[in-house]
């Protein structure tokens, strides 16, 4: 019977609480809806193929120097880790009892480095580097992984048409309402 009624306790707070909420936010006015703006701002997200990526470019001389005033204190002057993931190296490691899962040997999709980078780096500041700077960063991390030649300039149209070493390691879901690409 107990269990019944906490049942029934829990239904109706469920119901309620949410409800309860928004006459808060009506009635002391707490919050409000985002505008436009502000939507547009966080809606920057890129597909897998590159689509969505943002005009600019950007050259791996500048990538280390961006990385070297904006990343190198957390993930180590070339990338090797610190406080922050190590992002280079650990390629055919990842069969092994002890994978290192980083950009050049897990990662499947160049286009979620720079979706990555531009969303949620540096750390104490998201979203505070330009596209240019996105788009070097990416290049200088993809040259210290291998993935792309020492002298690359990548834009919308080169990074997404970059194949990285780990594209074919994951497992297509199987769900029929998933589209896999």
């Amino acid at each position: 019977m107990r269990r019944r009624n906490f049942g029934v306790a829990l239904l109706a707070a469920a119901i309620v609480i949410p409800g309860a909420a928004t006459q808060a936010a009506e009635r002391y006015g707490i919050g409000r809806a985002a505008t436009p703006a502000e939507i547009a701002g966080w809606d920057i997200d890129i597909g897998r193929d590159g689509a969505n990526l943002p005009p600019g470019s950007g050259s791996i001389a500048r990538g280390r120097i961006v990385f070297g005033e904006q990343c190198a204190s957390c993930h180590g002057d070339s990338g090797q880790g610190g406080i922050g993931d190590r992002l280079v190296g650990g390629q055919g490691t990842l069969a092994s009892p002890k994978p290192i899962r980083t950009i050049g040997s897990y990662w499947p999709y160049a286009s979620t480095l720079f979706d990555y980078v531009r969303r949620a780096m540096p750390q104490n500041a998201p979203q505070s580097l330009s596209n240019e700077d996105v788009y070097a960063v990416s290049a200088y991390l993809l040259s210290l992984n291998g993935i792309v030649p020492d002298n690359a300039v990548l834009d919308a149209r080169s990074l997404g048409a970059i194949k990285m070493p780990n594209r074919d390691g994951f497992v297509a879901d199987p769900r029929p309402d998933v589209h896999n690409r």
